[in-house]
């Protein structure tokens, strides 16, 4: 819908205030998101109290950074449209980080169904507003109300389902808060870091070429933006059964979820990767018409959300294992050698450059988690799945290479229909495996 009444230019607009404000949204965040998962899981821990100050902590740095977006958007060579739109959409990041603070108490419980219902409610409302938007023909402000509405409905709703659950309300137990600041503050500036790397490239993008650029590096990134939502929640999940057998020195079942958790990643995140090469054209025609050079964008950044699957399970297996502190200059060498990326690339090469700079970030911090992890818990990954699996999306390629030519639907369908054959053959899959994947205990 806002490919097509947007345009390229319109487009590149709305991505930019979008991730402006999540250069905001995510310093929001002061590392109290993963510290809730972390803490809440641990055992005799007061879950309503811990709940409520970090919650209340979230909602002040909210008001304070988010606060600071429309003035600070002031300062950029924007249209002027831009910086109004930053104003109306920031109260759309301010719900956004006020659930994301809740949803931890869903990920300890494994009830992340409540999330998915708050979630649909939430994009519910947002199509509905922004159909009226476009069919009105409002333009691009009322677009960003439309955000802002359906990221309200998302908040208001996990608010009501988070309660019962857990007693919350706002809290001001200063021992407890300098308590929780000296555990986040290391998450904190690996976040920061982080921002270097995930949304240096489309600012900088911003700043050296036209908001039709933008549009057009945007496009394949929202639809990648969805994709990498899984992993995150897969390892938010797993998250606090890391914790939990990491503290009770339970090294077999450590070891056990780590694999388990990898050899599910990597069941997903190989034939995604190889699949999207043959079908990127078709897709990023029946998303973003007429955007010049999105499907080749979409082949190299598949590359970048496909190590993200990885890398999420170990970047919060750093958290389980009380290393955050390791991991942050690690996130921090890879952040001055992206900004450097960005600024040597970006200017010669438009979003291609800012393609494969991200590309080779994602790598790198995936690597450095991996290697982290494993040198801490002298864990030896089992490769064996991860050896089959590429074997498996080897024949997927194969398959949809020959068959090129066919709807590209059904060009999905054949090639998940090999793949998922070739895992059975090759023993990958079966009734226990999915129950292991699906229910670590």
């Amino acid at each position: 819908m806002l490919t097509r009444y947007l345009g390229e230019s319109g487009f590149g607009q709305y991505y930019t205030i979008m991730i402006f404000l999540q250069l905001f949204g995510v310093l929001v965040d002061l590392g109290l998101y993963i510290i809730l998962v972390k803490r809440i899981s641990e055992p005799g821990v007061d879950e309503s109290r811990l709940t409520s100050n970090i919650f209340t902590l979230r909602l002040i740095s909210a008001v304070l950074f988010l606060g600071l977006a429309p003035v600070i958007v002031l300062f950029f060579p924007y249209a002027a449209i831009v910086k109004v739109g930053v104003l109306i959409t920031s109260f759309s990041f301010l719900a956004i980080t006020l659930n994301q603070a809740l949803s931890g108490v869903f990920q300890k419980h494994l009830r992340m169904d409540r999330v998915v219902i708050s979630e649909l409610v939430g994009r519910v409302v947002l199509i509905g507003f922004t159909w009226y938007a476009i069919s009105a023909n409002l333009g691009l402000l009322a677009v960003m109300a439309a955000v802002v509405a359906g990221s309200i409905a998302n908040f208001l709703l996990t608010f009501i389902f988070v309660r019962q659950l857990v007693k919350i309300k706002l809290a001001f137990d200063w021992r407890l808060w300098r308590e929780i600041i000296y555990q986040a503050w290391p998450i904190a500036l690996s976040i920061a870091f982080n921002l270097i790397y995930l949304r240096g490239d489309a600012i900088i993008l911003s700043l050296y070429h036209h908001e039709t650029a933008v549009g057009i590096y945007g496009a394949p990134n929202k639809v990648l933006e969805v994709l990498v939502t899984f992993p995150a929640m897969f390892a938010g999940l797993v998250l606090p059964l890391l914790t939990a057998a990491w503290a009770l020195a339970d090294r077999e079942k450590f070891k056990r979820i780590l694999n388990k958790s990898f050899d599910a990643m990597i069941i997903l995140a190989v034939p995604l990767m190889v699949g999207t090469w043959f079908v990127a054209k078709p897709i990023m025609n029946l998303l973003a018409p007429n955007f010049h050079q999105a499907d080749a964008l979409l082949r190299i950044l598949i590359i970048a959300t496909s190590i993200i699957f990885v890398g999420n399970l170990f970047g919060n297996t750093v958290v389980a294992l009380n290393r955050q502190k390791s991991m942050m200059w690690l996130y921090l060498l890879v952040a001055i050698f992206s900004l450097i990326g960005y600024f040597v690339f970006i200017p010669r090469y438009s979003y291609f450059g800012a393609a494969w700079v991200r590309t080779a970030s994602e790598l790198a911090i995936t690597i450095a988690a991996s290697w982290l992890v494993l040198r801490i818990t002298r864990v030896r990954l089992d490769l064996k799945v991860f050896l089959k699996v590429i074997l498996a999306s080897g024949l997927m390629a194969l398959a949809m290479y020959w068959l090129r030519s066919i709807n590209f639907i059904l060009l999905i369908l054949v090639g998940c229909a090999v793949y998922l054959l070739a895992l059975l053959a090759f023993r990958v899959v079966n009734r226990e495996t999915l129950r292991e994947i699906t229910r670590i205990n």
